[in-house]
């Protein structure tokens, strides 16, 4: 089946972070030793073992290509909306952000989706941070404005939902849809939105982190677009073409 094989792959993307040893090996080939795949308790199963390998998610494996979770990795970023060329529109571009928060993670849901060739599954983080650089153009009204700068964001009593679909066969791609499940509070900074004025951005930061609430409901969409074209690029460059026979026989 395609299923098993998205399955397998993801589950031998997490086995990957820790072959770093014999001895580590055998550890995590034991944790998986009794999931069965298209038994009953495989989802269980799986959820149980992934769940036991968060203390070694900030490792990763340089010879099969697969990258730590620990921070996670995305060097580029883009998200359009709108027209620039007309009355109202803006280009996003984030680069070189960091996410960290996996290894204190939990698994609280897995699910395998035979009939569409997926798998779901929600994880909650006690906090999670993110950081790098963003590049800001938009045009409202015809009037342009463009910023750049850095930004970090930190989230607390956080959960997502993240479904994994294989599109095609062995070596097909990967389509990774994140969606935010909950937020218990954030803290967003953002700097040169006002061409360096210490005192309007840190206003802004108070406003922002103080009155975040009301506006999420129309914000999640785009961060969940956002999210999801990372982690796609991320999975795909660390699971697509991962050598399963190699860790799991």
């Amino acid at each position: 089946m395609h299923l098993q094989h998205i399955t397998l792959t993801l589950v031998a993307g997490f086995l990957s972070y820790f072959i770093g040893s014999v001895s580590s090996q055998q550890e995590v080939f034991r944790l998986f030793r009794n999931c069965r795949y298209g038994k009953p308790d495989f989802d269980p199963c799986v959820k149980k073992a992934f769940n036991a390998l968060r203390p070694w998610f900030k490792t990763g494996l340089p010879e099969y290509n697969v990258a730590p979770f620990d921070p996670h990795k995305s060097a580029f970023v883009e998200q359009h909306r709108g027209d620039q060329d007309g009355l109202a529109g803006y280009r996003l571009q984030l680069t070189n952000v960091s996410e960290y928060g996996w290894s204190i993670s939990e698994v609280t849901k897995y699910k395998t989706d035979y009939k569409n060739n997926r798998i779901i599954y929600s994880q909650y983080f006690p906090e999670k941070s993110l950081d790098g650089q963003y590049d800001f153009q938009s045009k409202l009204l015809g009037s342009p404005r463009h910023t750049r700068g850095i930004w970090n964001l930190t989230l607390y009593d956080y959960s997502q939902t993240t479904t994994v679909t294989r599109v095609g066969g062995p070596g097909g791609l990967l389509k990774v849809r994140v969606e935010i499940d909950k937020i218990g509070d954030m803290k967003l900074h953002i700097s040169d939105l006002f061409n360096g004025s210490k005192v309007l951005e840190s206003l802004a930061d108070f406003i922002i982190n103080t009155m975040w609430q009301p506006g999420f409901p129309f914000i999640k969409p785009l961060i969940n677009d956002l999210v999801s074209v990372a982690f796609t690029d991320i999975f795909n460059e660390s699971f697509r073409y991962f050598p399963l026979h190699e860790v799991i026989r």
